[in-house]
């Protein structure tokens, strides 16, 4: 059963008051259309401080790569277009040199160098897009996911020139025609808006994790990561860990393992 207007307007008005840090922003809503302070929370809902994942490339192969992606994109109805130029996606593969630049060396093993790493939106802490959004239609949660709101969306991509990972994409061509088995449950976009992974905000409403983490197969874990007995946590305490771009002060929310060999003295402090 498609999802119907009035019902998504529910799950992204939440959202967009989570991150807001309330629902008064929405007491100006045209009546017949249910404001967010109407709307009841699931109890299975799943909280945290600051959502974060752990990606463990040692637990992945190529397969499982594969699968993560065609999972999450047509759980979202992200179009398969065969045009590089047009290319929608929200969660690909990329070398360990595009990925982690300036992190290699000339010494590092191929296992490591040549390896697919999983990446898509950072969810940062201090993320450049939401600063330079004119409408809002970018904005972070009070748990640290950084929404898209389409609707809001006005096509001028300045989060695209913002964003220092490459983690959105912009429809330059209606997207429904080249989307291949429709998903009823989640929205389709329209020509001239962005859109980027969001972790399954839609999902965590009902008590579910994100589509990635659930078909890793271990390999993704989602968390708090201002929980310090939370698994994401003592993951990172225990394994060496890195981000993309750390030096941008950007403070992303996912961490790469890439190595299977545990760091005794820790890593790096989550704030």
């Amino acid at each position: 059963m498609a999802i119907k207007r009035r019902e998504f307007l529910k799950i992204a008005g939440l959202s967009v008051a989570a991150g807001l840090g309330g629902f008064s922003a929405f007491t100006g809503l045209r009546s017949g259309i249910l404001e967010a302070s109407q709307y009841v929370r699931d109890p299975k809902e799943l909280k945290a401080s600051r959502w974060g994942l752990v990606i463990d490339m040692s637990k992945l192969n190529q397969e499982d790569i594969r699968r993560i992606m065609d999972v999450c994109h047509k759980k979202h109805n992200v179009p398969a277009i065969p045009n590089p130029k047009d290319e929608i996606k929200w969660i690909w593969p990329e070398s360990f040199e595009h990925s982690f630049p300036g992190q290699e060396s000339p010494y590092m093993g191929d296992a490591i160098k040549h390896q697919p790493y999983l990446v898509l939106c950072n969810h940062c802490d201090n993320p450049p897009c939401v600063r330079v959004c004119p409408t809002k239609a970018t904005f972070k949660r009070a748990d640290g996911i950084v929404m898209m709101d389409m609707h809001r969306c006005i096509g001028c991509r300045f989060c695209m020139a913002a964003c220092p990972y490459g983690a959105r994409s912009f429809n330059w061509r209606d997207p429904r025609p080249f989307i291949k088995e429709m998903n009823p449950e989640f929205p389709t976009r329209m020509k001239g808006v962005v859109e980027k992974c969001t972790f399954c905000y839609e999902l965590l409403a009902v008590g579910k994790p994100p589509a990635c983490v659930e078909h890793s197969n271990g390999g993704i874990v989602f968390g708090d990561l201002k929980d310090p007995n939370s698994e994401i946590r003592k993951i990172i305490a225990t394994k060496f860990t890195i981000r993309r771009k750390p030096d941008l002060g950007t403070l992303p929310s996912v961490f790469y393992v890439v190595s299977d060999k545990e760091n005794k003295g820790g890593h790096e402090h989550v704030g």
